[in-house]
């Protein structure tokens, strides 16, 4: 996983509350194990009519919204079911940062396991941000999001930020510790030889 400090993009508003994992990827496009290629059915059910073909109603369906990599949205965000699929569709499309006032935990802990940030902010800046016009920079290290000349804090879990920053996924967390894990290994089994 590639370390996130900052991140600077377009930001696209999707305001509505309680945006759950079968809005975000429909259940239909879960028979894949790949991460890639389920950006294309992100928002599925909102992005298309039935005939197949593009809604125009749908905001991330107009530029510059449709190339934004930012993605401002609703309270409690990602609520539903545990699919991971959610965050790889949303990164596959091309968001690096999902900003809300809440995030469903489930939605969070897959978002950071794969290199999304969900970060929060209160309901009041989340609208400042939404009509700002211009690029977004997001910077995890201070913890702000800068629109033009403002400023915004945000917070997140800080295992998750500890892990974005190191460019970290749960296998090199886990290999990080090899020494611990190994020295503890010799020392359980001496005196357990049944072990």
């Amino acid at each position: 996983m590639n370390p996130f400090t900052t991140h600077t993009g377009h930001a696209a508003p999707f305001l509505r509350e309680n945006i759950d994992t079968d809005l975000i990827i429909p259940k239909q496009f879960l028979t894949t194990i790949l991460r890639s290629g389920l950006g294309r059915h992100l928002f599925n059910d909102l992005r298309y009519r039935q005939d197949g073909s593009e809604n125009p109603d749908f905001p991330l369906n107009h530029e510059p919204a449709r190339s934004a990599t930012i993605l401002l949205g609703g309270p409690n965000f990602g609520c539903g079911s545990s699919r991971e699929h959610a965050p790889w569709a949303l990164l596959d499309y091309g968001f690096r940062v999902v900003v809300a006032p809440s995030f469903a935990d489930i939605f969070s802990n897959n978002s950071f396991k794969n290199g999304l940030l969900p970060a929060i902010v209160a309901p009041g800046d989340l609208a400042a941000l939404a009509a700002h016009p211009g690029d977004l920079t997001v910077d995890l290290q201070t913890l702000v999001i800068r629109a033009g000349d403002a400023a915004y804090p945000f917070t997140c879990e800080p295992w998750g930020r500890a892990a974005l920053l190191e460019g970290l996924d749960e296998i090199q967390t886990t290999l990080n510790r090899l020494p611990a894990i190994e020295a503890y290994e010799a020392r359980r089994g001496v005196g357990a030889g049944w072990l």
